[in-house]
């Protein structure tokens, strides 16, 4: 079982956002996800990309750090690591359930600390993390499917329809229900009504039209959205991968 995670960071410092991607850099395992600039981008972030790690910012205009975390439930948090340039909110940052508190400018031996603990977590988490089914209804009764076997998934309104080679399940329930409900770890967005799975894709193209389009082992081609095309680029380059076994 390969591990890949990924990781947002919200921090209104340009140097500081930097400062941590290349901090990162050195473990191939964590995927950046994206970047905030403040707390209400956080918030749409942790949506859209519901990473495993959270570095996030203390003091940032309009909603601060705290603010995020008190507009979202525990289970619907990330591990969560806090940086800031002051110490005096520690212990606010350890009753929120942060699991370290770097102050910056943060060395490498004190991140790569921070680091070994978060790869702990995240270890220990995946291995009592069930592999929750997916139950469709058919004309012939039910039939139960696993995340890792979908290629991918299309929003229809209330409904899924979920890929699988050539074949299609209807499911009732919206996609960004499904989402929150399975993780879609090892799933990227490719549109606002398309989740595919990037182990399933085997070409990222360029059209004669200039868009692009992620072509998958089933043989279908799945349009790729301007806006989302440098995060699914680098879950694709980084091999980011459905992982339930």
């Amino acid at each position: 079982m390969a591990d890949e995670w990924t990781v947002l960071i919200a921090d209104d410092e340009p140097a500081a956002r930097r400062g941590v991607r290349q901090l990162l850099a050195g473990y191939a395992e964590f995927t950046v996800c994206g970047e905030a600039r403040n707390g209400a981008d956080a918030l749409a972030a942790l949506d859209a990309r519901r990473p495993d790690l959270l570095f996030l910012d203390i003091q940032m205009p309009g909603l601060d750090g705290f603010d995020v975390i008190r507009r979202r439930t525990p289970e619907r948090m990330p591990l969560l690591v806090f940086l800031t340039a002051y110490d005096q909110f520690a212990l606010r940052a350890f009753e929120a359930q942060a699991l370290d508190y770097l102050v910056k400018p943060v060395t490498e031996a004190r991140f790569a600390a921070t680091m070994a603990r978060v790869t702990r977590q995240l270890r220990a988490a995946r291995a009592i993390e069930p592999e929750p089914p997916i139950v469709v209804t058919t004309a012939k009764g039910i039939t139960v499917l696993r995340p890792r076997d979908i290629d991918w998934i299309e929003s229809s309104d209330n409904y899924a329809r979920l890929w699988i080679g050539g074949r299609s399940y209807l499911l009732r329930e919206s996609m960004r229900e499904l989402e929150r409900r399975i993780g879609a770890r090892g799933f990227v967005r490719a549109h606002r009504r398309a989740l595919v799975r990037v182990g399933a894709v085997t070409e990222v193209a360029t059209t004669a039209g200039g868009g692009v389009v992620a072509r998958l082992e089933s043989g279908a081609t799945i349009p790729v959205s301007r806006r989302l095309r440098p995060a699914f680029s680098a879950a694709v380059r980084t091999g980011t991968r459905v992982d339930l076994t």
